[in-house]
């Protein structure tokens, strides 16, 4: 390993620069509440300019529902992933630390370079640098891991250990550091500033709500990303041992909304996609669901609150008025194109056919994967947004394609309860 991927790891691990302090919110006297972090007086305008206005964006309509009183987060946007409307905001262009959502831009990225089949043999240099306390898939030295093995762990486990050695294959820190940040900026996620590829607290290393949901968008529109995002657990390989079959043992995605725990149920409708935690970041979360053929993306950043599982029950609460919002709100912005995007009917790497969830036969859209899944709540399909071809690609408008997970009928979520949660 060279000395100057060795020092980057060490910085992004070691120096550790308080963005954010998390102070509770709920049941704290007003003094308390008055010393939480504020906002910057000033923030982008991008995508319309109440996004750039401290506090609660919304704009209801006649018989719209109030938003939910429960909400704690630093930071959240709620978004219909069809045509790009912001339902509702708060914060939403604020720079904080994203902590492991920011793995989202690393899959974007990344997934498309190396296909599911190829091999890797870990090396000593892969695992070099994780930093203290990173979440990690099990991965070890010399033994040999498939390309979709090593995403499964980034996605299902939010494995440091997995994003390493993908980085290491990629060239390194600074080569995939700048394409993300190449790439942040190409989907005008102008907020985000990477430094430590897997999301690892890091000085200067912040994104957005409106960026982690713009990132969660384009990451959608990758069938592979869609999949991985989607699977609640999955066979992950074990130590090869001299004259021994190779055993594996069972992960389960970290996203609550999508496999459940104990005091939070799987939600319905649930599609992914990424959960983060890290001492300056606080929880983060954005997720993507389907109900009534309308989809919605929401990202909820450092809730207060102390109510357990907070992230991922604010998520839920806003997704449940996002619903029942839809077409009673006037938007108070929307998701911006990429850069080189530009407006067109079909899809660059599909036939101009009949879009999937209108006239595709019913039960033919990734049964195999439905199986795989169990059935987990699994949104049917997610309308489109962003497609891109970075050399001159078609941005695709109102453009239905399908999830990972699912068939030809919704699914209700529900709990294995042959897995503990």
């Amino acid at each position: 390993m060279s000395a100057s991927k060795k020092t980057v790891w060490a910085v992004a691990a070691a120096l550790l620069l308080p963005l954010v302090t998390a102070v509770p919110a709920h049941a704290e006297p007003k003094d308390a509440k008055d010393k939480q972090p504020k906002p910057p007086a000033a923030m982008s305008s991008l995508g319309g300019a109440l996004l750039g206005v401290p506090g609660t964006q919304v704009r209801l309509g006649p018989g719209a529902p109030v938003l939910p009183k429960e909400l704690s987060g630093r930071s959240w946007v709620v978004a219909d992933a069809e045509n790009g409307d912001i339902l509702a905001s708060h914060n939403a262009h604020w720079p904080l630390a994203p902590a492991s959502t920011l793995k989202m831009l690393f899959a974007d990225t990344v997934l498309p370079k190396f296909p599911k089949t190829q091999k890797h043999v870990v090396t000593t240099e892969d695992l070099t640098g994780l930093g203290a306390g990173s979440s990690l898939v099990g991965i070890k030295e010399k033994q040999t891991y498939s390309v979709h093995d090593l995403w499964l762990g980034v996605f299902l486990r939010s494995g440091n250990d997995a994003v390493h050695v993908l980085t290491g294959m990629n060239g390194g820190v600074r080569q995939t550091v700048k394409e993300m940040n190449d790439h942040a900026a190409e989907l005008q996620a102008l907020d985000t500033h990477v430094v430590s590829p897997d999301g690892y607290d890091a000085p200067g290393q912040v994104s957005s709500a409106y960026d982690l949901t713009l990132i969660a968008r384009s990451g959608m529109q990758k069938a592979d990303f869609r999949e991985y995002a989607a699977t609640p657990r999955a066979a992950f390989p074990g130590e090869q041992k001299p004259g021994k079959k190779r055993e594996s043992f069972e992960i389960q995605n970290t996203n609550r909304l999508l496999t459940g725990d104990l005091s939070v149920a799987p939600y319905q409708g649930i599609a992914g996609v990424k959960n983060g935690n890290t001492t300056h970041a606080g929880a983060t979360f954005t997720g993507v669901a389907e109900r009534n053929g309308r989809v919605l993306l929401v990202t909820v950043m450092n809730p207060s609150s102390k109510e357990q599982h907070a992230v991922y029950r604010e998520a839920a609460r806003l997704l449940d008025w996002g619903f029942a919002a839809s077409g009673k709100v006037t938007p108070v912005g929307e998701l911006v194109p990429p850069r080189s995007a530009r407006t067109g009917t079909t899809a660059p790497d599909e036939p101009a056919a009949p879009a999937a969830g209108k006239n595709a036969p019913e039960g033919t859209v990734h049964a195999a994967a439905a199986e795989r899944s169990g059935g987990m709540g699994i949104a049917l399909g997610v309308a489109g947004g962003v497609l891109v071809l970075l050399a001159g690609g078609v941005f695709l408008v109102n453009r239905r394609w399908p999830l990972a997970g699912t068939t030809g009928r919704r699914r209700r979520a529900r709990r294995d309860p042959d897995v503990n949660p």
